[in-house]
């Protein structure tokens, strides 16, 4: 909302004004990227006495808070002490959120650049996989990639998952040696300019067996689908379905067991979601992922992962990397 990237401050926003109160670690940085809140810098210990003060001194006495990001400890202690009973506190769920939802052109820019990151390091990585390395080994090589080319940092831990680790839905690196024989998981992303990427692909290191290649080629099937049918209008419970019921029809239903994918852009999981509960409707400029997936405990797991953007008439894939079976 400010444009702020400090880790100490408070938003407040009213009819007419808008205020960013931060302290004296942040003040100078505050000033050099917040243009259109009013910098307020409080001390050590009155945050909330001199937000109280400013509200009512422009004859504010009713204020909504965020409740999902609010813990008791700090209602109690900070907002209700400070604010006192003459001041109405108004939980409120997803404002912020809602606004979030459709991403504008720029938004999309900055996105389109973490996705293009992600999509060299898996081109990279590609040139540095082997069996005998470590999956942190081989997840930090991917975080080094996209870091010395503009991402200020990975958007979530990097899961590089072997083997029988790949049945991990989110098997995050391990000591584990990567061997022969095996399906190798990589699921990562950058964080460019506050926006994330997020992408799945899944090789086979060394000779696949024909479960191998028939679990992956019933997981790309399914994410076409989804690709070739994803559109506005559609729930996202519609969404998921259509790659819920490609898998089912092999037969591997059970093995599918999370959502088939979630919006994106500032945090890793925004809404809405690809989900079997999710109502909201899908709507032109909505980011999101489609990423299917199928895990056999004790054999592994296969999912492939791409970005899209929701248009006027079906969606844009913005992730590039190959999604052909691959065999090193």
């Amino acid at each position: 909302m400010t444009g702020f990237t400090g880790s100490a401050g408070y938003a407040v926003i009213s009819l007419d004004d808008a205020w960013l109160f931060t302290d004296f670690r942040y003040a100078t940085q505050a000033l050099s990227q917040v243009t259109t809140f009013q910098v307020m810098e409080y001390g050590p210990s009155n945050a909330f006495e001199l937000i109280a003060t400013t509200l009512r001194d422009h004859r504010i006495h009713r204020m909504g808070f965020e409740q999902n990001h609010i813990t008791y400890g700090a209602f109690h202690n900070s907002y209700a002490n400070f604010f006192g009973p003459h001041f109405e506190l108004v939980p409120t769920e997803g404002i912020i959120e809602k606004l979030r939802r459709i991403k504008d052109p720029e938004e999309i820019t900055l996105i389109k650049k973490a996705v293009q990151l992600a999509d060299e390091a898996f081109e990279h990585i590609l040139t540095v996989v082997k069996p005998g390395l470590t999956e942190k080994a081989v997840a930090l090589e991917l975080e080094m990639h996209m870091r010395q080319r503009g991402a200020t940092q990975v958007s979530f831990e990097t899961i590089v998952a072997s083997g029988p680790r790949s049945a991990l839905p989110h098997g995050v690196a391990s000591d584990r040696l990567i061997c022969n024989d095996e399906f190798v998981k990589f699921d990562f992303g950058a964080l460019f300019q506050h926006y994330c990427s997020d992408m799945t692909r899944t090789i086979m290191m060394g000779k696949p067996t024909e479960q191998h290649r028939q679990i992956y080629n019933i997981v790309r099937e399914a994410q076409a689908h989804v690709l070739s049918h994803l559109r506005p209008g559609m729930t996202g419970r519609e969404g998921d379905a259509l790659a819920r019921k490609v898998i089912e029809k092999y037969g591997y239903g059970e093995h599918f067991g999370h959502g088939t994918g979630h919006s994106l852009g500032m945090e890793i999981h925004e809404n809405p979601r690809l989900s079997l509960t999710e109502e909201s409707i899908l709507e032109p400029g909505i980011v999101i992922t489609v990423e299917p997936g199928i895990y056999l405990p004790g054999f592994g797991g296969v999912r492939i992962e791409d970005i899209v953007v929701i248009t006027e008439s079906g969606c844009e894939i913005l992730t590039r990397s190959s999604k052909d079976f691959m065999s090193i």
